[in-house]
């Protein structure tokens, strides 16, 4: 397994592009925050197994995800867009943010808070539907922010987990399973795997961060 590792390490490593994030094509062109979030929770793992990641890639991918971010905190889909330029602030690419920063090992400092009290203003309510600028990409964004929430620990953990937890218990069917984004099972994965966080079953989870 150690080979095929190396080797998607280093493809993820030549695809990143010169802001430093990455696209859906294996080419350094273009970034967006939610591939770039995906790259950076790949390396953080190849990292815990034991795979060497170059200090540089997860330094510039850093740098990108702070371009992403917007004065009130969120963030946008792509760097340098604007609040008025189609990149305005949104609760999904926003907890992929505050999460892609602390997977690449920034867990204080400005950008984390604002990061964290933007999710804040999505926090779950007690009622099943959720808020409406988070419906869209609801098991998406609670799927990052759960994890996010957890690596800040502290108040943030303590009020987050709860809120989401009992408004996915709202949400499960009779059957068990959940509905929404795309697919039954796609939404009922992603439920099981927001609510099981609390388990550390990933390395990244286990005595590291603030939330450990």
């Amino acid at each position: 397994v150690k080979e095929p590792l190396q080797k998607a390490v280093r493809l993820i490593e030549k695809c990143q592009n010169r802001e430093g994030g990455w696209r859906y094509q294996p080419a350094p062109i273009d970034a967006d925050i939610s591939v770039t979030i995906c790259q950076i929770m790949a390396l953080r793992a190849a990292r815990d197994a034991g795979i060497k990641v170059e200090k540089d890639v997860i330094d510039k991918s850093i740098k990108y995800v702070r371009s992403c971010q917007n004065p009130d905190g969120g963030f946008s889909y792509m760097a340098h867009q604007g609040m008025m330029g189609g990149g305005g602030s949104g609760f999904a690419r926003s907890a992929a943010g505050v999460a892609s920063l602390y997977y690449a090992g920034v867990f204080e400092g400005d950008d984390i808070t604002r990061g964290l009290q933007y999710l804040m203003k999505f926090i779950p309510s007690t009622i099943e539907r959720a808020n409406p600028e988070m419906e869209g990409h609801y098991y998406y964004g609670n799927y990052y922010a759960v994890q996010a929430m957890f690596l800040a620990g502290g108040d943030w953990w303590a009020k987050w987990y709860p809120a989401i937890r009992d408004q996915l218990i709202a949400r499960q069917a009779p059957g068990g399973a959940w509905s929404g984004d795309f697919s039954q099972d796609y939404a009922t994965s992603m439920a099981l795997i927001i609510l099981q966080v609390p388990n550390r079953y990933l390395p990244v989870f286990s005595g590291k961060g603030p939330g450990s």
